[in-house]
């Protein structure tokens, strides 16, 4: 359950629902596994599994929330094959090559055929709300699955105003500036990992890892005309992360100081450890999401006021 990677948005708008209205919501569109005709499912699963009753966990102020998509595997290779046999069966039977109109219609017939025997494959996505930080986290390194659970979630409670968060400093410049300074800024300690990008070409990039960020040959990178796009770093709270340009937080690791408080609590039970676990995560979330932000300058609001302006 401890959230690998951070997509955060704020909320314009004051989150009102109860946990007991999520829950309800999101029952109505809980997830059912692929029929013989799906390709695809998509719905919302209990974050405790079978371990669960409701929709929702609640804990410690915050929501969370799971989604579970469903797809069905069925390899272009597989329907090529057929596609080819049944090309051939034809030439020898009508003494005739199928034309491009007939091999589209007999790709989707044989695809419509193979689709209930095919492979699923599952997966999970995890997000909690914080109705009091007004922030919603998705634990996703995509933005294009964190965008397919915003969505679902959107439909599922009939609103959801969110924006990603902003940062008032342009990230690439703030983090290419630490490693020009050598330093990290207060509350943050430098990796050793970043990714190098050249202003002229984006598509150049050189990836550093295991080193020395304030090493020469680094600088000199910089100094002809690269940025910075990712960038590992720790905090000072123990937390060891890689942020990018658009403030993705990527590959978290909690170090001892939090893997004690959670060894500091007896559980006798799956349901139990959970709940503890969300409380911890949640709480050095709240403290850990503003230092970042602030190491970025501090939030952007401006957008949000935007946004809010227009709605009234």
């Amino acid at each position: 359950m401890w959230f690998k990677n951070l997509l955060i948005y704020r909320f314009t708008k004051p989150f009102t629902l109860t946990a007991e209205e999520v829950n309800e919501k999101l029952a109505e569109k809980s997830f059912t596994p692929c029929n013989s005709q799906d390709v695809s499912s998509y719905g919302w699963t209990m974050p405790l599994g079978n371990q669960g009753s409701e929709y929702i966990h609640a804990g410690n102020g915050c929501i969370m929330i799971c989604a579970q998509k469903q797809d069905k595997i069925l390899p272009a290779s597989v329907v090529n094959e057929v596609l080819a046999d049944k090309i051939e069966e034809i030439k020898l039977a009508e003494d005739r090559v199928p034309g491009r109109k007939e091999r589209t219609e007999l790709k989707d017939e044989i695809t419509f055929s193979l689709i209930p025997r095919a492979f699923t494959r599952s997966n999970r996505v995890f997000a909690y709300i914080a109705p009091e930080q007004g922030l919603l986290i998705v634990n996703a390194a995509s933005h294009n699955k964190a965008e397919e659970l915003l969505n679902f979630l959107r439909e599922s409670l009939g609103s959801l105003p969110v924006i990603p968060v902003k940062a008032k400093n342009v990230a690439q410049h703030q983090m290419t500036e630490w490693l020009i300074q050598g330093a990290a800024p207060v509350g943050f300690e430098l990796g050793g990992e970043c990714e190098l990008k050249d202003k002229a070409d984006e598509s150049s990039v050189i990836r550093c890892k295991n080193q020395n960020l304030c090493a020469a040959e680094i600088g000199s990178h910089i100094q002809a005309g690269m940025f910075v796009n990712k960038l590992a770093l720790r905090w000072t709270g123990d937390i060891e992360f890689v942020v990018d340009d658009q403030l993705t937080i990527k590959r978290l690791n909690f170090g001892d100081l939090i893997q004690d408080k959670i060894g500091d609590v007896n559980t006798e039970s799956a349901a139990e450890q959970f709940d503890v676990d969300f409380a911890i995560m949640t709480a050095e979330f709240a403290k850990f999401i503003p230092a970042v932000l602030g190491a970025f300058g501090g939030e952007d609001l401006s957008e949000q006021g935007e946004v809010i302006s227009s709605a009234a």
